[in-house]
């Protein structure tokens, strides 16, 4: 299923068109099995995400709607997150490798794992997949949950699939996600622009 909601960001200045038409969604369709080509392109572009010299520091855990570790991550997600991402046809767990198993510190890895979360988004959007990134979980749930070496730390949980009815939503959820789409300005975000 391809993404049909027309969500593209009111941009300053163009930007590509995945990127202005990237969005978060909490509405997944909860029948529609994952896309496995278009998840494996996603994961694809996680791995050629760029990295301080070529470490990749990164892992992923990949769970699909009905696996036990599909449910695992679930109950490690906090508040609302857990109504809402069930329904995900996957939920992708993105950690960081912040010492090597050798003990060699890692002091880039939470912003190259995020570059592969990132990259993983725009190519599944690209793809027709509907994503939605979280900071909402307990972090030592997902670590007991799946036996995860002190030396990762779980940086996002991400949940990928088909992009549910909107208009059959609980009309809270629905007019969030149909609320206006903001953003800081540029200028507000530099601190210097000399």
């Amino acid at each position: 299923m391809s993404l049909t909601l027309d969500r593209t960001a009111p941009t300053d200045a163009p930007i590509l068109g995945v990127l202005a038409e990237r969005w978060s969604t909490r509405v997944f369709d909860p029948e529609t099995p994952i896309d496995e080509t278009a998840l494996r392109s996603a994961l694809e572009a996680a791995r050629w995400a760029p990295s301080g010299m070529n470490h990749q520091p990164w892992r992923l855990i990949l769970a699909r709607r009905g696996s036990a570790a599909h449910e695992k991550i679930v109950s490690a997600l906090m508040g609302f997150n857990q109504a809402w991402a069930p329904a995900a046809g996957a939920l992708l767990v993105v950690l960081a490798e912040h010492e090597t198993a050798e003990g060699d510190a890692r002091p880039w890895a939470l912003y190259d794992a995020g570059q592969a979360a990132a990259h993983f988004t725009v190519q599944a959007h690209a793809e027709g997949l509907a994503t939605h990134q979280m900071g909402g979980f307990v972090a030592d749930d997902l670590r007991a949950a799946f036996d995860i070496e002190a030396r990762f730390t779980p940086v996002t949980v991400i949940a990928v699939g088909a992009l549910g009815d909107i208009d059959a939503a609980e009309e809270g959820l629905r007019q969030r996600e149909l609320a206006p789409r903001e953003r800081r300005s540029v200028a507000d975000s530099l601190l210097v622009d000399d």
